[in-house]
C-alpha cells in the first residue's frame, strides 16, 4: 500500500486526459513522453475513458506512434490499442485507420510485451471483414514461430491464435513454406 495519499487530479476527467495529450505533443522530454504514453495506456483500460480517448483522438496518437523508432514508446501505444479495441466503436475505428498493418509490424518486435499486445490486439480486431488480413500467410508462420518460442506466455498465445483464428489449411501451408525457408520475424528477447 502506497503511504502517500495520491492527489487527485484537478478538473474533469476530460481535462487531466487533455493535460496528459498536450503534454505528450510538447514536451522534448524521451522519458516524459514514455511517462504520457505509459499513462494514457493505462486510462485506455477504463471503458469510462473510451469517449474522451476517441475526442482527445487518442486512438490516433497510438496508431501514430507505432511507426516511432523508440521501443517503448511502441510498446505503450500498442497496449493502449490493445486495451481501447475491446469497445465495437475503437474497433471499428482502428480497422478503418488501416490499423492492422503497423501492428502487425509490431510482431517482429525484439521487445516481449510490445509482441503480446500485438498479438492480442490482432485477436481482438478480428472480425469476418478483418480475419483475412489478419490471418495472412507471414502471419500464420510468425505464428507458427511464436508457437515453439521457450516463452510459455508467447507461445500459448501464439498457439490459441492459430487454433482460434487460422484455419488447418492456413496452418498446413505455413508449416509447409516454413520447411524450406530460414527467413522469418526474429523472435523477441526474454
Amino acid at each position: 500500500m502506497d503511504p502517500k495519499p495520491r492527489a487527485k487530479p484537478v478538473g474533469t476527467r476530460l481535462e487531466y486526459l487533455q493535460a496528459l495529450v498536450t503534454e505528450f505533443q510538447e514536451t522534448e522530454s524521451q522519458e516524459a513522453k514514455e511517462q504520457v504514453l505509459a499513462n494514457l495506456a493505462n486510462f485506455a483500460y477504463d471503458p469510462n475513458n473510451y469517449q474522451y480517448l476517441r475526442e482527445l483522438q487518442v486512438l490516433d496518437l497510438f496508431l501514430d506512434v507505432l511507426s516511432e523508432d523508440s521501443d517503448t514508446l511502441v510498446e505503450f501505444a500498442v497496449g493502449g490499442l490493445c486495451n481501447l479495441c475491446l469497445d465495437k466503436v475503437n474497433k471499428e475505428y482502428i480497422l478503418q485507420m488501416g490499423g492492422i498493418k503497423p501492428i502487425i509490424n509490431c510482431l517482429s518486435s525484439s521487445n516481449e510485451e510490445t509482441v503480446m499486445s500485438a498479438v492480442t490486439t490482432l485477436m481482438y480486431l478480428s472480425t469476418s471483414q478483418s480475419i483475412q488480413e489478419l490471418t495472412a500467410l507471414p502471419v500464420v508462420e510468425c505464428m507458427l514461430r511464436f508457437s515453439l518460442s521457450a516463452n510459455k506466455r508467447l507461445s500459448n498465445l501464439a498457439t490459441i491464435f492459430l487454433e482460434d483464428y487460422c484455419s488447418p489449411s492456413q496452418v498446413q501451408e505455413a508449416q509447409n513454406l516454413s520447411a524450406h525457408t530460414a527467413v522469418g520475424i526474429p523472435l523477441p528477447k526474454d
